[in-house]
């Protein structure tokens, strides 16, 4: 009993120590960046906004959502709060201006996070649909992976295709180098990961896995996260370079061996500092290696600080 208390006071400590450098560094490094001052007239159709001539794929900096579609999921008030990620629908976050979906599924096609499960990837795609209904000139990128320690769904790719048709825009190396608009009227990436069925090839409809990677460090340490993020993405080539995207999430994980398990008093002790993370990117040096920058709970800050250095770099200034 007295080890336990003895780990659990250590670990507050060191949650309190990691919080506090954060703050201190959001304090001495200042709030500006490139872009900082550009504000998104409207936040649904951003990148028309910054001109679908001008933005080439390889260097927007892709606002996208953690375990997106965990709005619903599990029971309220009961095993919701230990996964849920994300408050809004996928069409409000499409409509706040996300543009990275990060979808687990089953093998009965229903959505989970672990163990928990919520709606069926129907209902993610019938928003997505009406998104790209509603606009002309967004490209959203739509991750779906089996979730680990499920099976995947029968015939899956073929699901997607049917579902999402002539919207899709196809693997091929060559989308990193173009501009939006020359993409249009196709609106989608979709990066499909399957744990054994075939990976898709070039050429098809869906992207295979190793098109979208990441370093994913399972902490609820704030500061280490944020350094690693930071330590990571310096290794990386540049976006402009890069035939695969590159995400970083600004999230940290609750821990088993933390009384504190729910996701949302975890992962806000990093979620305000993602304009700092942007600032520091700029100070060493590893601004132009940033593509995807992913969250939970996203909010207008976090759009536009990701909108406000993508219009830097469509302007030549960033």
């Amino acid at each position: 009993m007295g080890t336990h208390l003895s780990k659990q006071l250590e670990r507050r400590k060191a949650i309190s120590t990691e919080k506090k450098a954060l703050a201190d560094l959001q304090q001495s490094c200042g709030c500006e960046f490139p872009g900082c001052d550009y504000i998104p007239s409207d936040r649904k159709t951003w990148m028309a906004g910054v001109g679908p001539d001008k933005l080439h794929i390889n260097k927007i900096v892709w606002p996208g959502t953690h375990d997106s579609a965990t709005n619903k999921i599990g029971i309220r008030f009961v095993s919701r709060p230990f996964a849920q990620c994300q408050s809004l629908s996928i069409y409000n976050q499409l409509v706040a201006g996300t543009r990275v979906l990060d979808i687990r599924v089953q093998e009965d096609r229903r959505v989970c996070h672990g163990i928990l499960k919520t709606y069926s990837v129907d209902v993610v795609l019938a928003d997505l649909k009406r998104f790209l209904s509603e606009t002309e000139s967004e490209i959203v990128i739509l991750e779906i992976r089996t979730e680990f320690g499920h099976e995947d769904p029968p015939e899956f790719d073929k699901y997607l295709v049917e579902q999402l048709g002539d919207h899709l825009i196809h693997q091929d190396d060559g989308v990193f180098g173009k501009t939006v608009a020359e993409l249009l009227p196709k609106r989608v990436i979709c990066v499909w990961k399957p744990r054994k069925s075939p990976q898709p090839k070039r050429g098809d409809p869906l992207w295979s896995a190793g098109y979208l990677k990441d370093n994913w460090i399972d902490t609820d340490l704030p500061s280490t996260k944020f350094e690693s993020n930071l330590k990571h993405l310096s290794q990386q080539q540049p976006a402009a370079s890069r035939k695969f995207f590159y995400r970083v999430e600004n999230t940290v994980t609750p821990q088993p061996d933390n009384p504190i398990l729910c996701v949302k008093p975890v992962t806000n002790r990093i979620h305000c500092y993602a304009k700092v993370f942007i600032i520091e990117c700029v100070k060493r040096g590893c601004a132009d290696k940033l593509q995807i920058f992913s969250t939970d709970f996203i909010d207008k800050d976090f759009v536009d600080a990701c909108v406000g250095l993508t219009f830097a770099r469509a302007e030549g200034k960033a």
